[in-house]
């Protein structure tokens, strides 16, 4: 591996320049080259956001000075193109979800294993300190046996009927949305807190608006462009706007989980609130910098982030001093960080510190879980 690793980024909606910006703030990494679906859109998005070479997937996969490629386009291009990187013999970042299907995951994280690839999925909201303090805590005794889980994450963004995007569209997104897209962030971040494993779910879904009115022209995600009345088609919505999930974890204690992509206000709320026997968890992503811990015979406290109060396993997330608050753009910059040390090394390590394809299988498998268990309408076994 040369002084500096070079990188590939594809795709240019929320996500990718969000990549970009993470990874321009790591030392000895280069994003060297965009990739879009045409070679115009590939040119004009380089050349906003100066980077120095345009693709088309193809033409990406060809060039030898690539040594990492970032997967950030619609979730139905993730497995085809993930396996495309691994067989060119590039380390490869995928946003969630892995695939859109299960075997397809499963052919993923074989593959990898095989290469002997770094393979990592952008479960980037584990990467709050706060998040890693928690399970710090968690591991050393500092909230007792966990006695229940309560989770939501709610946003707005799809609140509107005008409100339109291609996660609406099951041909790209696959079967599932508020549960797949932002529902595995708050599973994943779920088990790895606890340590625990859900091992079965019951799940009750609402679709709220059942036609949405699609825009006749391309809008980017949070963009916010106004339309006209004419300017839209209206389209049936199959997949769901709100979902609530009873969970049960192997050491038999409790939980449920609530998301949602209409509720007014709430523009990126991950909270979650962790009973244990010792104390009490909670933490809102909206408030990244403070963590409430609840007692029963003592003051409840409030720690902020600080390195000098965090253990030092924590700490490491942490890139500036209390008081200095730092947010979601910080998540993808520390993730990357863990994952980039890997590909200086060359390889996958035996237990990755980062969330890899095998942790994108299992958020798959626990989302078809769910998706059975709304369509039952019964307990269903992961």
């Amino acid at each position: 591996m040369s002084q500096t690793i070079k990188a590939a980024i594809v795709g240019t909606g929320f996500i990718g320049p969000a990549h970009l910006e993470a990874l321009r703030r790591i030392p000895n990494v280069e994003v060297i080259a965009l990739v879009e679906v045409s070679q115009e859109l590939a040119d004009e998005k380089a050349k906003v956001l100066g980077i120095p070479n345009a693709y088309t997937f193809e033409a990406m996969l060809q060039q030898p000075e690539i040594d990492v490629v970032h997967i950030c386009t619609p979730n139905f291009l993730h497995y085809p193109q993930a396996k495309a990187v691994l067989q060119a013999g590039k380390h490869v970042i995928c946003e969630k979800p892995l695939a859109v299907k299960i075997d397809e995951a499963e052919d993923l994280v074989a593959l990898a294993a095989e290469k002997g690839l770094v393979n990592a999925v952008h479960f980037n909201l584990r990467y709050y300190p706060m998040v890693r303090q928690m399970k710090t805590m968690r591991e050393k005794g500092d909230l007792g046996e966990v006695y229940s889980v309560m989770g939501s994450y709610l946003q707005d963004w799809l609140f509107l009927q005008t409100d339109y995007n291609w996660r609406l569209e099951p041909d790209k997104s696959g079967d599932s949305r508020a549960i797949a897209d932002i529902g595995s962030h708050l599973l994943d971040i779920t088990e790895y807190v606890t340590g625990l494993k859900i091992t079965e779910v019951m799940a009750d879904f609402s679709t709220v608006h059942k036609t949405r009115l699609k825009p006749l022209k391309a809008i980017e995600t949070y963009s916010g462009d106004k339309l006209e009345k004419s300017d839209y088609e209206e389209v049936p919505i199959n997949t769901e706007d709100h979902a609530t999930v009873l969970l049960r974890f192997d050491n038999g204690s409790k939980g449920s989980i609530t998301v949602s992509q209409v509720n007014a206000g709430r523009k990126n709320r991950l909270n979650v609130e962790i009973a244990g026997s010792k104390s009490n968890f909670e933490f809102n992503s909206e408030k990244p910098n403070e963590l409430w811990i609840g007692k029963r015979e003592t003051a409840n406290g409030v720690l902020m982030k600080d390195p000098g109060l965090f253990y030092p396993e924590s700490a490491a997330l942490v890139g500036f001093p209390g008081g200095h608050n730092e947010g979601f753009p910080d998540t993808s910059k520390q993730m990357f960080k863990e994952v980039y040390a890997a590909v200086r090394e060359g390889s996958q390590p035996e237990k990755a510190p980062y969330p890899t394809f095998a942790d994108g299988l299992r958020e798959l498998i626990i989302g078809e879980r769910i998706v059975e268990s709304n369509k039952k309408q019964a307990w269903v076994k992961i």
